[in-house]
């Protein structure tokens, strides 16, 4: 933990603040991050790893912010140092599964989730990106998955995941629809939609995916970075064809154009 960053009169330094960034993609993040000569503010529950990474990287500034992104102190926590500290990056990765049916999905279960995956995303974005619209740069991921274009699926698709599904989806969204309000800015959004990657997340679900293919979380980060080279706002490392997803992005904007005032035929009493 060294001193704060960028308040200097000198040139800015490269400032990325990660959160879950003790291990799986979170990691792979920092680790990257920090060889391309980013300072880093590292964010997690667990202080003993994160001061354990902060101490094994000399050559950049790095300072271990231990909060849980579950709870409302913790999400205003990191949120504060977003809105006060001169980032140039934001990765919103920290998250949880909790895959089960939503009729069996404990409360609390429930709410952590939807802290995790969409509260805090939402806030420290919402923190980072007025200053970084001001210094007219900055890069903001947020770290989503394929799940989040699996709702269509039908009842044969397993574990059910209805919660995480809908929180990945709001990732999207709100990606989408920041990038565009930021168009012409310097500040770039995307959100990072890896499938299955080989880390701990299942693992703490209880769930063996051994047995699947997985991309490496360097992988994943690779892709994110250079899909920010490239313009991407949806960034998915394991679609061969883009066109997929620009398929599926021009169908949601024609069935938006496609509404009416008027009450559509099939609804009409007959």
């Amino acid at each position: 933990m060294t001193a704060p960053h960028g308040h200097g009169n000198g040139p800015m330094n490269k400032l990325a603040l990660v959160t879950g960034a003790t291990s799986g993609i979170g990691k792979a993040f920092a680790e990257r991050l920090a060889a391309d000569g980013h300072d880093l503010i590292v964010v997690g529950r667990d202080k003993d790893r994160l001061e354990e990474f902060a101490a094994g990287r000399p050559g950049v500034s790095v300072r271990a912010v231990a909060a849980d992104l579950s709870t409302d102190t913790g999400i205003d926590t990191v949120a504060a140092i977003c809105a006060d500290e001169p980032l140039t990056m934001l990765v919103n990765n920290a998250g949880v599964a909790h895959y089960m049916p939503l009729a069996e999905l404990p409360a609390a279960k429930a709410r952590e989730l939807v802290h995790v995956k969409v509260v805090a995303p939402t806030m420290l974005t919402r923190a980072a990106v007025a200053g970084m619209r001001e210094r007219g740069a900055g890069n903001i991921i947020n770290v989503a998955g394929m799940i989040a274009f699996s709702g269509p699926a039908d009842k044969s698709v397993m574990p059910r995941r209805a919660v995480y599904a809908g929180a990945l989806a709001h990732l999207v969204a709100m990606s989408q629809a920041l990038g565009a309000e930021l168009a012409d800015t310097g500040v770039r959004v995307q959100v990072l939609c890896p499938g299955v990657v080989a880390t701990e997340f299942h693992s703490r679900q209880g769930l063996d995916m051994s047995a699947v293919p997985r991309m490496s979380a360097e992988d994943v980060v690779t892709a994110a970075l250079r899909g920010l080279e490239l313009g991407e706002v949806v960034c998915a490392p394991g679609v061969e064809d883009a066109g997929l997803l620009d398929a599926i992005f021009r169908a949601h904007l024609t069935a938006f154009g496609g509404q009416s005032p008027e009450l559509a035929s099939r609804y009409r009493a007959r």
